[in-house]
């Protein structure tokens, strides 16, 4: 394909592959800026972020800061990162957008859960930092139920190739719906809009039993050949905690793509696949236990969530002794959840 092709694929096979998430419909490009910046310097080496122009610039930036601040801060950073824009088909978690309707008793139930602090006082949701994870509606009481979706919808054909000209090099279709005809068109799109890189495929169990799960795969591989990752998403969203209970799910669907398709088709023995959906710091060491082998490990709530006093330092550009303590809690993630 091409070197960065390589390297990417290099990354796989050596298991030393981190993704952070910042989330498909996370759209706060400041807020990416920073956390690029810190899990960069923490030795990060893809991000997925939102397919939105403004968002990829973001990142790219982030980047760049990264590496001028790596010569202050006396860090390596050994290979460009490699950023990852995500994309869902509609009905999928992942790219819907919360809004709350005029039922709403303003009980305050919601503010304090949301993880992107996209709810304030006003009740009007903070479209841009939504991300979908489903935490309002839960905590919404069921006899006010004012909690409702819409579909983030994008025009793949237009969107991608701006952010692929941007700098953004992989993509993600996040594929949690049932209907499976429309999957493999959108997938089709995906991949041809980046024939020379890995294409990304994020399933969870939601809608699937073990024996559709297995065939998406199959029908996903036919199209992308070699270039197919597939992302077993555990629980998405749910990494709020950082135990063994939360990540299970991300180890037990790979465990199953693993004894049901990798292990029996040799067709599919160099299937990249990565861990996501709950993850935490508990992740590698729980996939270690189980044997179940994987390519690398993408976590989001989680590593969002213990970062998330420095970046939103007002003085977050300056501050070094502020930054110092962010790079080194997520460099402990990073490090526990890769082979270094």
């Amino acid at each position: 394909m091409n070197e960065r092709y390589d390297q990417l694929k290099t990354l796989f096979e050596q298991g030393k592959y981190f993704k952070l998430v910042c989330g498909a419909g996370n759209e706060n490009s400041e807020e990416v800026r920073r956390l690029t910046i810190i899990y960069v310097l923490a030795g990060c080496n893809g991000l997925d972020i939102s397919a939105t122009p403004d968002v990829v610039r973001a990142c790219v930036s982030g980047i760049e800061k990264a590496k001028e601040l790596s010569k202050e801060l006396n860090i390596e950073i050994p290979i460009d990162p490699f950023i990852t824009v995500s994309v869902g088909m509609g009905g999928d978690h992942h790219v819907r957008k919360a809004f709350i309707v005029d039922d709403c008793v303003e009980c305050g139930k919601c503010i304090p859960v949301c993880p992107t602090d996209a709810i304030p006082d006003s009740y009007e949701i903070i479209r841009g930092q939504c991300i979908g994870c489903g935490n309002c509606e839960a905590a919404c009481p069921p006899k006010v139920a004012a909690v409702r979706y819409e579909h983030n919808a994008k025009e793949l054909k237009k969107i991608l190739p701006e952010c692929l000209k941007l700098g953004a090099e992989n993509i993600e279709l996040h594929a949690a719906v049932t209907d499976n005809d429309s999957i493999m068109e959108e997938w089709k799109i995906v991949c041809d809009a980046q024939p020379n890189n890995f294409i990304s495929m994020c399933l969870d169990r939601l809608h699937l039993s073990n024996t559709h799960l297995i065939d998406r795969i199959r029908q996903a591989k036919e199209i992308a050949g070699d270039r197919m990752i597939i992302q077993a998403d555990g629980v998405p969203m749910s990494g709020g905690e950082d135990d063994y209970n939360t990540t299970l799910q991300a180890i037990a669907i790979a465990d199953i793509i693993n004894k049901d398709l990798i292990k029996k088709d040799r067709s599919f023995k160099s299937l990249h696949m990565l861990l996501s959906g709950g993850t935490n710091s508990q992740t590698k060491k729980l996939a270690e236990l189980c044997e179940v082998p994987f390519a690398g490990v993408s976590i989001g709530t989680h590593a969002r969530k213990i970062v998330k006093e420095f970046i939103q330092n007002d003085n977050f550009d300056n501050d070094f002794d502020s930054l110092r303590k962010g790079i080194s809690i997520a460099k402990d993630l990073v490090r526990n959840s890769i082979n270094v």
